[in-house]
This record gives structure tokens, C-alpha cells and sequence, in this order.
């Protein structure tokens, strides 16, 4: 049968050589158009934007502007790049339009493709993303493909970390915005954190083109983007449960690499047991006792922390703190932490000073990110091998796009050594005779540590080289540059994201800003540039001479895309090139995954010390371990998101009734109609439909009333009346909770009183919505064990989470009537003085509390109604900051007697201390 398909695909070609093919009249109509555009002079070519628009006014399609669109966009990138797109470029073009992911080879120019896709589906002005793997890239391409954009009239804009609300708002309002995922996906979630529809950032999701879409949407894509807030401090803990962990001896626990894993044995927790009852953490006898959930909690924590996660290769520790190393790219990731208190764990392991633990605030995946976008599109080299899992998780077909030149790289088969010793010394023997002979090589390592062991080596036989990961990060860009330069020899942590192409005989605008940064414009200047020019192009020949670009694997990593991606850096456009994977039984993949018995027979069968041996078995055996890999990276991935996915149903409900809440004038609807369920709710508590009077339980229903709503009433007297039921119960409560509540919102102006309702709105739903995430993350954690007794864990995990969702509902409709019910306002037009309360909360003409304080508290992490401004002094900066600022949606207004202070202690809104009858904001609030 595969015989058959072969047969029919030589004959037919396959699926996606058709689908290719089909695409080859489009660009044939662009390239029609193309003497047309030519003769148009920059301001014709400029004003193409406007017609083009007005025709998408007139209900003009994309798909009918593309070829113009296209022509357009490659006419521009000629006049301001001195690049014009292949043909090849095109077809990667249409199929990012159509939603669909290009994969290109390295070098095929995958960012100048963008360049079409992104155009065209800007001129509808929803706003196009361009999803990029790292801040550098991001700033280059909308530096770089944005003077395409700014010469045809749109505006471009880039999101990069630290930048404040309103440089991201411009930036959003953009027609095009370049930025990474992280960014993008944080800004979701902090704009779904807002109070106010005018702080958020984003506009509503149109198109985005994600590059390295394969280390985006499948690499990343096991970690889900987490904001936190901190919890309480326990670095005492870990250090201590951290000192008794590196006492444990190998016959007290068991390692799973797999899973990244370890158990304590018998002996283990007996051990264990001992230690912490001496270091007096232990109550009771028992270390799995009830009593003592957050100790095992800790010492799992530190058992993986000191036996799972190495320096050098899972995290490395810089200025003072531990940063974790992203196992696919070999980049620092500063800001990111591990979750559950893996990270403190780390910290203590390493002696820097520990942060505290985090609680979950706001959350998702990529995957649900990614698929709010109503198309999406992505570009990469390397996706043939997870197209089933773009499909099914995405709706993403990939399209292979062919390259502009045949490609004339020689890949060989791999070489394999009994130890690591031998593969290395044989290594650091090929990479010196390629050297000498003037071929430049690029070596890929798995890790920080097998580059430093390398460079070890190659020093020892004094050859020069250059080593890329994540310690040398800031100068990645220009080291790739000049990778192909004669006889460079250049160590890379994993390819996979650096953005920059290995040219042979060296990357010539990089050596003109490198060499002639400090030599002024001038005949001198023109000189040396010409000078390097031709450098670069005697170079070139002689690299290509030498056999183009070597590219070394010194081992397999899991995933066959990164191998790929390590050699497609060799034989971009047509250039010679030679690839080759160096491999022994040491490799990790091969010790945790491979076949150990087979491997083993056939690397002892007669081989000699620093011997090599190729054979198809053990090819097929690393296939087979990389498959496995794969296969239980996408299972993670996948459990993931089905997880996710019930999160993310409760989440869009959330979001969309904040925003809705945001949106509205007024919520004195939804205000009412919660106060009406919560009546509901206490009256069939305590007098269960069904019931007779005498069945109820009067005196706990008289104190749920005053505890809950606020409400004094003489229940026990209602009860003795004929034909009293809980109807007539619920009405009167209604009738006497709403007077309560109307009298308070009388003593108000209007304005104020619907601001009130909205931000106790919100902030329950927050405060509750904060808590109910924490209290699924538990859930995960042990739903698993339901296994065990049969039950199917995310069946389990769907039917609690629902449960919970509504609980949390529930509670929320409480807690906005119990705040209103109690909370008492007074207002005083007339400046008030408070003597007894810090200066910062002196109130004018605003809403004031006594009884519970309303304002911060679920802001700040404590419970709506927990007083949190009752002390002043106790507030750090950032709490007196969110403070003022929750004050100010309420209608509070500081204000002190000098007007030098008017600045800090006067809201925004407030009418201004100086009588001029505008707002503070409008008249000395203005800031410089």
C-alpha cells in the first residue's frame, strides 16, 4: 500500500503540491501588476492606502484587493528595503491571508513575507498583531518592516515590557502592532483586571500573524500566562525543609525524568519523618497526616527543586536570582517564575533570597489566547511534523511553501560513541579540521552546560570560537550574523527564535554598524562601506569554496523540530552546506527515553575506544524516542487545555460581565436583582419551601438577616400570622431592604451613588473570581487522584468546577448586598476635616463610610469591607497608590490647605480647591 502511494504521488503529486500549485494564478496576477506600480511615482504609490480603503468601504472584498494589495506592498519593499519578494514569498503571502500556517525554510525570508498578509489585512483598521518570539525581534521588525508601512500611510506600532497604559493604548491603536505572545497574552489579562473601559489597552481582536508559530503554539503552549499576587512570606520554611532534603540519601526517594518527577520510598518518608519531627515541623507522628498538608507540600517542593532541576541547564542565577532557562530556545525568561512554590524551592536551593509565594489573580493558555483571534495565521520553518496538532488544536491547515533555490545542503547520517568523553573529543577533531580549512560551523547544544563543557574543549585544542545562549543574550543577534563568516566557529543553545540569518562570509550590515558606528557620513565613510562590501563578497565564495555552512547537533533534543531548526541554518537560498548530529548512550534523551538493552549490544559490539558507529537500527531507535517525546509533550499540551477550557468557559462569562458592567451607565438593575436572589436564598435557608411554619427555623433566620442584609424585623411575629407563607416572608423583606437602600442612594447625588454600585460590583466579582481561581488550582492538583477510584478525572474536575462557579456567583450577590446594606454615606459638600485619620484620607464633597470601610479591599488582596484604610501609615507605596485610585472611581476627593500638596491629595475628578468650578483634572491637575 505505502508502495502504491508513493507511486500515485510521483504521478499526481501530493495535497499539498496541488494546493500550491492552485496558487500560482493569483501570483501570476500580481506579478501583471507589477510594471504598473512601478511606473507610479512614491505619492501615487502612498495614496494607493486611501482607494484602496474607500473600496472596502463600498463593500469591496479582501480577497478581490489582494493582487493589488500584494503588488502594492512589494513595490514599496523595493523603494524602501532594496528587497522584492520571490514568487515563493508571494504564495507564503495568500496562504497567511487565508488563516493558514507557511512553513518556510530558514533564509526564505519569512519576515518580508509578513509584510503582504499583514498590509492587506490592515486596511480594514481593526488593527493587525504581529506575534514575534522575543522583545528584540519585535523592536527590529516594526523598526525594520515598518518603513514598508509608514511609506504606504499606516501607522505601526510595538509592545515591549515596562512601557506604561498609555504608550500601550497608542501603540494598540496602531494599524499594526508588533509585539511577543507574552505581552500580548498579559495585556488580555490585565485589561480584564480593569475598572474602567477607557484603562484598557487592547482593542477587540481582528488578525494576528504569529511567527516561530511552532515554538509559540506548541512549545509554549505547556505553560499556561499567570498573573499573581503574593501571599504570605515562608521562606523560613523552605529553607529549612530545603536543609533536610540535601541530607536524603539515593535509597530515600525515586526519580522520574519523564515527568520531571520524584517520590520518597518507604525509607524516604521514614527518614523524612524523623527530620522534620527534630526541626519541630512535624505534628503528630504521621508526615501524610492532615495536620501536615503544607509540610509535604514543601518537601516535594525542594525534593524536585534539589534532584530534578540543574543549574546551567533548567535555570541559571544572575544578580541574585534564580531565572528560569526555557528548555526549547535556550533564552533566559526574566520575569517568568515556576508556580506551586517549585521556584521558591529553587531559591532556597541556591541561597538567594527567597519571594514570596504567589496566588493566582488572572490566567490562560496561548491556546485560548490564539483562538480568540477571528483569523490567524503563522510562519515558521519547521511545522510539518505537529500539523495534526495545529489542526486539531488550532483549526490550522499547514501549507509547505517550496524555496526560491533548490536547496543543496548534504545531510549525513549521525555518528554515535559509547560515552560522552569520545563524542566530544571527536567533535572538537571535526570542528578544528573545518576551521582550519576556512568552513564555518555552527554547533547546537541541548543545554547552557554541554556549551561551556564544549567550549572547554575547543579551548584546550586553541580554537577560537563563540559562544551563544542565554548568558550571552544581549549580543545574540550579532554573533548569528557573523556565523558564516571564514573558518567562525559559533556554539548556539538551541536555534530555534533567534530572527537572524547565518549568511556566508558574514552578515554585511551588521559589520557596517559593528565597524563604522563612529565614523560620520563622508567620502571616508562610503570608502570603508565599499571596502567591506567587497570583503563580504571575496569571503562568500571562499565560505562556499570551503563547503558552506557546517552545521554540528552534539546531540538529539526531544523534539525533531529543533533539530530541523538547528539545520535549516545551513543551505539557505541555494548555498552549499553540510550537517551532521554527534550522539553516545550519555545523551539524555537516549538514557530517559531510548532503548537501553538494544542500544547498548550494538555500541559494545566490538567497538573501539573513540570509534563510531552508524547503523540503521539505532537511527530508528532515536526517531522512535523523539516520537515518544512528542507524543507525551502533546498529551501534556492537550490535558492542558482541556483543563483550560473549562477555566476559560467561566472566564469568557466573567469577562464579558465586566465588561458589560463597565459598558453600563448604570447597574442598579443588576444590583437589585442580586439583592432579590440573596433574600431568596436566606428565607429558603432557614424556611425550606415545602414547609410549615412551625418547621422553620426563626431565630437563625432573624440573625441571617441581621447579619447579612442589615435587617432588624420582628420575624417571629410574622410567623403567628394566618396564611403567612415564604412568599409573603421574601415580599416584605424586599419591600423593607429596598426602602433601606433607597435612602441611602437618596442622600446621594445621583452620579455618585451609581458609581458606588458599580465599583462594589466589580470588586466582589474580582475579590471572588481571585478566590474561586485559587480554589480550581487545588482542585487540579488532587483531582487526579480520583483515578483511583475509577472516576474520570476531568469529568471530575468539569463537574466540581461548575459547582464551584456557582458558588461563587452565590457569593458574590451576597457580598455586594451585605456592603450596601451596611455601609452608611454621608454627604458634606463643605470641606470636612478628620482629625483622627492620616492626611491622604481628608474628604471633600465625596461619599464617606463609617461602620465597614467600601473601597480597596478586594484591590488590595483582603476582603471587600475589611477596613483596609483604616490604617494609613501601614500602607506601602503601591497600596496607598490603589487606594487613592479606588477612592477617586468612588467620589471621595483628598484634599489638603496648600495647594503645593494638591497634586497628591486631590482626585482627579474632584471639583478643583481653587473655585474655579471644573475638574481638578481639566484645571490644576493638569500634569506636566
Amino acid at each position: 500500500m505505502l508502495g502504491l502511494n508513493k507511486v500515485a504521488k510521483a504521478i499526481f503529486g501530493s495535497s499539498n503540491d496541488r494546493y500550491v500549485k492552485s496558487l500560482a494564478p493569483l501570483v501570476k496576477a500580481v506579478n501583471a501588476l507589477e510594471p504598473r506600480f512601478e511606473a507610479m511615482t512614491d505619492e501615487e504609490l502612498k495614496d494607493q492606502t486611501r482607494i484602496f480603503r474607500e473600496r472596502l468601504a463600498t463593500g469591496e472584498k479582501l480577497d478581490a484587493l489582494l493582487p493589488e494589495a500584494f503588488a502594492c506592498v512589494r513595490e514599496a519593499a523595493k523603494r524602501t528595503l532594496g528587497q522584492r519578494h520571490y514568487d515563493v514569498q508571494l504564495i507564503g503571502g495568500i496562504v497567511l491571508h487565508r488563516g493558514e500556517i507557511a512553513e518556510m525554510r530558514t533564509g526564505e525570508g519569512k519576515t518580508l513575507v509578513a509584510t503582504l498578509a499583514v498590509y492587506l489585512n490592515a486596511l480594514v483598521g481593526k488593527g493587525v498583531h504581529v506575534v514575534t518570539v522575543n522583545d528584540y525581534l519585535a523592536r527590529r521588525d516594526s523598526e525594520w518592516m515598518g518603513q514598508v508601512y509608514k511609506f504606504l500611510g499606516l501607522s505601526v506600532g510595538v509592545i515591549v515590557p515596562n512601557m506604561h497604559d498609555p504608550e500601550r493604548q497608542a501603540a494598540y491603536a496602531c494599524d499594526i502592532t508588533y509585539g511577543t505572545n507574552n505581552e500580548f497574552g498579559f495585556d488580555y489579562l490585565r485589561d480584564n483586571m480593569k475598572y474602567e473601559r477607557s484603562q484598557m489597552v487592547q482593542r477587540p481582536f481582528h488578525y494576528a500573524v504569529v511567527d516561530e508559530v511552532d515554538s509559540v503554539l506548541i512549545d509554549e503552549a505547556r505553560t499556561p500566562l499567570i498573573i499573581s499576587g503574593p501571599t504570605d512570606d515562608k521562606s523560613e520554611m523552605y529553607i529549612a525543609v530545603d536543609s533536610i532534603v540535601k541530607t536524603f540519601q539515593p535509597e530515600h526517594y525515586e526519580k522520574d525524568e519523564k515527568q520531571k518527577s520524584v517520590v520518597l520510598t518507604e525509607a524516604g518518608t521514614e527518614f523524612a519523618e524523623r527530620a522534620l519531627e527534630d526541626a519541630g515541623l512535624l505534628e503528630g507522628a504521621n508526615l501524610y497526616d492532615f495536620e501536615n498538608t503544607q509540610v509535604v507540600h514543601h518537601l516535594n517542593q525542594a525534593l524536585r527543586a534539589n534532584m530534578m532541576y540543574r543549574l546551567d541547564t533548567d535555570y541559571i542565577v544572575k544578580g541574585g536570582k534564580v531565572i528560569i532557562i526555557d528548555e526549547f530556545t535556550g533564552r533566559m525568561m526574566d520575569g517568568r517564575r515556576w508556580s506551586d512554590g517549585l521556584h521558591q524551592a529553587v531559591e532556597a536551593k541556591e541561597g538567594v533570597e527567597i519571594q514570596p509565594e504567589n496566588q493566582t489573580l488572572a490566567s490562560v493558555t496561548f491556546q485560548n489566547y490564539f483562538r480568540m483571534y477571528p483569523k490567524l495565521g503563522g510562519m515558521t520553518g519547521t511545522a510539518a511534523t505537529e500539523a495534526a496538532e495545529f489542526f486539531d488544536i488550532y483549526k490550522l491547515n499547514t501549507v509547505e511553501i517550496p524555496t526560491n533555490l533548490p536547496v543543496q545542503r548534504k545531510d549525513v547520517d549521525d555518528e554515535f560513541y559509547k560515552s560522552e568523553g569520545e563524542k566530544f573529543e571527536a567533535i572538537t577533531k571535526a570542528i578544528a579540521e573545518a576551521s582550519s580549512r576556512g568552513q564555518p560551523v555552527l554547533v547546537g547544544t541541548v543545554s547552557i552546560e554541554k556549551s561551556e563543557m564544549l567550549s572547554r574543549f575547543l579551548k584546550a585544542k586553541g580554537v577560537e570560537h563563540s559562544v551563544l545562549n542565554a548568558r550571552f543574550h544581549e549580543q545574540e543577534a550579532h554573533i548569528v550574523a557573523q556565523g558564516g563568516r571564514l573558518g567562525a566557529v559559533t556554539i548556539a543553545t538551541n536555534m530555534a527564535g533567534r530572527g537572524t540569518d547565518i549568511q556566508l562570509g558574514g552578515n554585511f550590515e551588521y559589520r557596517v554598524a559593528d565597524e563604522l558606528s563612529k565614523l560620520p557620513e563622508g567620502p571616508a565613510r562610503d570608502e570603508a562601506i565599499a571596502a567591506i562590501k567587497a570583503e563580504v563578497a571575496a569571503e562568500r565564495e571562499k565560505v562556499r569554496e570551503a563547503g558552506g555552512l557546517f552545521v554540528l547537533g552534539t546531540e538529539r533534543h526531544e523534539s525533531r523540530r529543533i533539530d530541523n531548526q538547528l539545520r535549516g541554518r545551513s543551505g539557505r537560498q541555494g548555498d552549499p552546506g553540510f550537517s551532521r548530529f554527534y550522539l553516545s548512550l550519555d545523551d539524555d534523551l537516549l538514557r530517559i527515553f531510548g532503548q537501553q538493552n538494544m542500544l547498548t549490544r550494538v555500541m559494545n559490539s566490538g567497538l573501539g575506544e573513540g570509534e563510531a558507529i552508524v547503523h540503521p537500527w539505532i537511527s530508528k531507535a532515536i526517531e522512535t524516542a523523539q516520537k515518544k517525546v512528542e507524543a507525551r509533550n502533546y498529551d501534556i499540551r492537550k490535558q492542558l487545555l482541556q483543563y483550560d477550557d473549562v477555566m476559560n468557559d467561566q472566564r469568557k462569562v466573567v469577562y464579558e460581565q465586566r465588561a458589560d458592567i463597565m459598558d453600563s451607565a448604570k447597574v442598579s438593575d443588576v444590583v437589585l436583582d442580586m439583592r432579590r436572589d440573596t433574600v431568596v436564598d436566606i428565607v429558603e435557608t432557614h424556611c425550606p419551601p415545602g414547609t410549615y411554619p412551625e418547621q422553620w427555623d426563626v431565630a437563625a433566620l432573624k440573625e441571617a438577616l441581621a447579619t447579612q442584609v442589615n435587617l432588624d424585623v420582628p420575624v417571629e411575629d410574622w410567623v403567628k400570622e394566618e396564611a403567612v407563607d415564604q412568599e409573603i416572608f421574601t415580599d416584605r423583606l424586599n419591600a423593607l431592604l429596598d426602602e433601606k437602600i433607597e435612602a441611602k442612594a437618596a442622600a446621594l447625588p445621583e452620579e455618585s451613588w451609581l458609581q458606588i454600585e458599580k465599583n462594589f460590583l466589580l470588586q466582589s466579582l474580582d475579590h471572588h473570581w481571585k478566590e474561586h481561581l485559587a480554589t480550581l488550582d487545588a482542585l487540579r492538583q488532587v483531582v487526579h487522584l480520583r483515578a483511583y477510584a475509577q472516576k474520570t478525572p476531568i469529568n471530575e474536575y468539569k463537574s466540581e468546577a461548575f459547582a464551584l462557579f456557582e458558588r461563587m456567583l452565590k457569593a458574590t450577590r451576597e457580598d455586594v448586598t451585605r456592603m450596601l446594606a451596611f455601609a452608611e454615606f454621608n454627604w458634606n459638600p463643605e470641606p470636612m476635616a478628620m482629625p483622627d485619620m492620616p492626611d491622604f484620607l481628608k474628604l471633600d464633597g465625596g461619599a464617606q463610610t463609617s461602620g465597614p470601610m467600601f473601597g480597596a479591599g478586594s484591590l488590595l488582596g483582603g476582603a471587600p469591607g475589611a477596613g483596609v484604610f483604616a490604617m494609613g501609615d501601614a500602607l506601602s507605596s503601591d497600596e496607598l497608590a490603589a487606594a487613592e485610585a479606588v477612592a477617586d472611581q468612588f467620589g471621595p476627593d483628598f484634599v489638603a490647605a496648600d495647594p503645593e500638596s494638591w497634586q497628591r491629595t486631590v482626585a482627579r475628578n474632584a471639583a478643583c480647591p481653587c473655585g474655579s468650578g471644573k475638574k481638578f483634572k481639566h484645571c490644576h491637575g493638569i500634569r506636566a
